[in-house]
């Protein structure tokens, strides 16, 4: 489990190795990840946009921005939640994942908050920090 807080909006982060969905005869690795984001502030926000950074294992990084996530971009008051699962192929046994959700409050004030870094790791594969 990996946790960032910004602005005090927390997110958390959970992957997971899918091993039903890989082949590594084939260099196909695939990840689930679950993604529980918090308000714990008192003004609302919403996400509107995210970022991510995907690093494999030979430093190889894509970047991927759209509109919201999961096709939705929720608006969360103080003390709600929003929890998602979402996955990233790879084409190496390891790598890494970070980004950020933009976000926008009721006053119209927009941030970034972080998503922490995550490391994406096989089972088979001994673990390292990248």
């Amino acid at each position: 489990m990996y946790r960032a807080t910004t602005r005090q909006v927390q997110i958390t982060v959970t992957p997971e190795y899918s091993s039903g969905r890989s082949s590594p005869g084939e260099d196909e690795y695939f990840w689930a990840y679950t993604i529980e984001i918090v308000n714990l502030g008192e003004e609302a926000v919403q996400l509107i946009s995210r970022h991510w950074k995907i690093t494999d294992a030979n430093g190889r990084t894509e970047e991927v921005k759209g509109a919201g996530v999961v096709g939705k971009q929720p608006m969360l008051r103080q003390g709600e939640r929003f929890e998602y699962t979402s996955g990233v192929p790879l084409k190496t046994p390891s790598g890494l994942m970070s980004g950020t959700y933009q976000m926008v409050t009721e006053d119209g004030d927009d941030f970034d908050a972080e998503v922490p870094a995550f490391s994406l790791d096989a089972p088979s594969v001994k673990r390292v920090m990248h």
